[in-house]
């Protein structure tokens, strides 16, 4: 009996943990349906997208066991959800910086969404030079029996912001963590230079856009004053007829 009784308990364990993993997939769909509406609009309505990549991953039952373990947080399924805030992540990369904060200003206007945390790495980098918007969100899922509310994480930062930390990453890997003090130096500096870049490319953006709307409100004036002149000649005949109706 005992055997038997040991049977369902796994069994049942085994549906609780299949469910809890599903729930996060489950706000990753959601999330990334938000996003590509949030793209498609901006690719048919809007002048360009700032959207260049999305990228989504769901932490490994592996990784999850190895941070609860090293933050000492309890061990059971309640204690995971409400402390393991990054099993489910999306990163954004976007072209400017000024992209960052209108697409996150722009998530955390959904009606069904909350945000929890908001970390801003890019006016305050992180003492190694890393740079990113941190956002912790709070999306609703809709099961058969049941509604929750899931963690999500979602990076979003330029282009050069993700150069910079793919490598970064890539380099204490291969040193095991143990970077050497000149080149955690090295990596300081590149994160600057990565910031002036980004600096940089955005003030050229916003010229080419005066530029650009100047060009416009000319072609605009151009066009209404070319208007007006094929209205004369019928303005003439509208006098002439009056004239001699």
């Amino acid at each position: 009996m005992d055997h038997a009784f040991d049977i369902k308990e796994l069994k049942a364990l085994k549906v609780e943990l299949t469910r809890f993993m599903m729930a996060y997939k489950f706000a990753l769909d959601e999330m990334n349906t938000k996003i590509n509406i949030l793209k498609d609009e901006f690719n048919y309505i809007h002048e360009y997208n700032p959207i260049e990549h999305v990228t989504s991953r769901l932490k490994s039952p592996e990784s999850i066991y190895k941070k609860v373990y090293r933050k000492g947080y309890e061990f059971s399924l309640p204690s995971i959800k409400e402390n393991i805030r990054d099993i489910a992540g999306i990163r954004i990369t976007c072209s400017f910086m000024s992209d960052i904060y209108k697409l996150s200003n722009m998530i955390a206007k959904q009606k069904d969404i909350t945000v929890v945390e908001y970390k801003d790495y890019i006016q305050n980098p992180k003492p190694n030079g890393y740079q990113s918007l941190h956002l912790i969100l709070q999306v609703p899922i809709f099961m058969s029996d049941r509604e929750e509310l899931i963690y999500v994480e979602v990076q979003i930062r330029t282009i050069a912001m993700d150069f910079w930390a793919s490598l970064e990453h890539k380099i204490y890997y291969k040193y095991n963590q143990e970077v050497p003090k000149q080149m955690v130096a090295e990596l300081k500096e590149a994160a600057v230079m990565a910031s002036q870049l980004d600096k940089k490319m955005e003030r050229l953006h916003n010229e080419i856009a005066e530029i650009k709307q100047g060009d416009e409100n000319d072609d605009g004036l151009f066009l209404l004053q070319g208007l007006r002149k094929d209205l004369f000649p019928l303005k003439q005949l509208e006098s002439f007829l009056t004239k001699n109706g």
